[in-house]
């Protein structure tokens, strides 16, 4: 009886407010819990109202930037780390060579992002053994971090390119918050993909005027680097090539691999939001109103009719309200199906 109760209570409108405090009493405690005035707070309060995503982004920064140093780290050791190894066995490495620490770190770089020119190659068991180690650690370790790394530059850089393709129309920070908000995934797309561009052509151009390749071998070499291919008859085989090729490799490798992830994720957008449209534009039967009548009480309220669009929407399912049903359950301790402060604090004191 008691679950049946908190059920309806949890699907159904709120028809009774009395034992919970009025707004002005809360106003009234707050100040004497901390040293702002109530004054201050209703101005925080509407502020938090009138501009909500604007907060929400500043909220997040801070955990974006946390998670940004260790990614750093993780390469930092991972590739400081196999160009040392590769350094110490350099003479069991054969090939093109300019210098030796540079030849070690792009070498790391080659066999982590599976790119393998065949420029450089281990020529004995130690080095060969370390080589297929090192690739399969690259491909887990740095293809994460990498990924994480390429989020995080996208995300910064998101509010600017919206702001750059509505330049000249009165447009908000708000606005622009909402607008990434609702076509993120898009925006994410645009970014990574006109960036990958540029770097596709700043590769060709470096290829061809540094290393001295024509145009159809310098964009030939460029393309079998980004996707991996690696044919290894054109690679890098100077000292300014190598250096430059250490960045770039690593930038234009993980940026292709982005704007792939992007598209999908698109892509499933696209289709969610022509889903979305469907389910809130078909007309209700009869069949649908039982359906949603979760409590079955021959009337389908507000919250049932939520509850059922945003499963039909593929929004939530009944696993995840099954879940959430079971928290409440255990939080309702007078089984009186609602919420309530001596509820929280039995709870809390158990």
């Amino acid at each position: 009886m008691g679950s049946d109760e908190a059920q309806e209570s949890l699907l159904s409108e709120p028809r009774d407010h009395s034992h919970l405090n009025d707004k002005s009493d809360l106003q009234r405690r707050r100040p004497r819990r901390g040293s702002a005035s109530g004054t201050e707070i209703n101005i925080q309060e509407q502020n938090v109202v009138q501009n909500p995503l604007h907060l929400q982004y500043i909220a997040t920064k801070p955990q974006a930037e946390f998670h940004f140093k260790p990614v750093l780290l993780w390469l930092a050791a991972y590739l400081g780390g196999g160009t040392l190894c590769f350094f110490l066995t350099s003479y069991q490495i054969e090939g093109i060579k300019t210098n030796g620490f540079l030849d070690a770190i792009y070498f790391c770089v080659v066999t982590m992002t599976t790119v393998g020119y065949g420029d450089l190659v281990p020529n004995s068991s130690v080095a060969k053994l370390f080589a297929c180690i090192y690739v399969f650690t690259g491909m887990a370790l740095g293809g994460l971090i990498l990924s994480k790394a390429a989020d995080y530059i996208v995300e910064k850089q998101e509010i600017l390119l919206v702001r750059a393709i509505y330049k000249g129309g009165k447009v908000g920070l708000e606005e622009l918050s909402k607008e990434i908000e609702s076509n993120k995934a898009k925006y994410k797309f645009m970014l990574a993909a006109s960036t990958f561009l540029l770097l596709m052509v700043v590769g060709t151009i470096f290829l061809y005027f540094i290393e001295n390749l024509d145009f159809v071998d310098a964009l030939y070499c460029v393309c079998s680097t980004v996707t991996t291919l690696g044919y290894g008859d054109k690679s890098f085989s100077t000292t300014v090539g190598r250096t430059f090729a250490v960045f770039w490799i690593l930038s234009s490798t993980i940026c292709l691999a982005q704007s792939f992830a992007y598209l999908a994720e698109l892509y499933t957008e696209e289709r969610q939001k022509s889903l979305a449209k469907m389910v809130l534009a078909r007309k209700l039967s009869l069949l649908d109103l039982e359906a949603a009548d979760l409590d079955g009480d021959k009337a389908v309220s507000a919250a049932e009719f939520v509850v059922y669009k945003l499963k039909e929407m593929g929004k939530i399912s009944q696993e995840d309200i099954s879940v959430v049903m079971e928290i409440f359950r255990k939080l309702d301790c007078d089984k009186s199906g609602a919420l309530t402060e001596a509820d929280l604090r039995y709870f809390e004191s158990s």
